[in-house]
């Protein structure tokens, strides 16, 4: 008689297990890893939006910077923007986001500084054209 053997051996299966489990772990670190630079990429487009609105429209049409910036007076900026990707508002505690005037008087600044924090990279800055 021909012994005849029905499903796997424990060592098979030790082994689909280990390999199930390395493959899990890899997926959720590469997971996390594209969600960091997508969220720096958001920070970068937000801080990037704000800056071309304050040196092509806000600029221009007053000759000065804001003293602070919001979607009341950068009103071709999405409001969503000034938020970071955590929710925080910019300049916040805790928010990835600061504007920063430079040499203000009566709210009106001479220039700035704009700054996002990233996660895979050095601090993202833009600093005004005009001085």
């Amino acid at each position: 008689m021909i012994k005849q053997s029905n499903g796997f051996t424990v060592i098979e299966l030790i082994f689909i297990v280990l390999v199930t489990g390395l493959a899990s772990v890899l997926f959720f670190i590469q997971k996390n890893n594209l969600q960091i630079v997508a969220n720096d990429n958001l920070k970068k487009t937000a801080i990037n939006s704000m800056y071309y609105s304050l040196e092509e429209v806000f600029y221009p049409a007053n000759n000065y910077y804001p003293q602070t910036i919001s979607s009341d007076n950068l009103k071709s900026v999405d409001p969503l923007l000034f938020t970071d990707p955590s929710g925080i508002l910019i300049d916040t505690a805790g928010s990835s986001y600061s504007y920063s005037p430079i040499d203000c008087t009566d709210n009106q600044c001479k220039s700035y500084t704009l700054k996002a924090t990233l996660k895979n990279e050095a601090d993202y800055t833009k600093t005004s054209r005009n001085n």
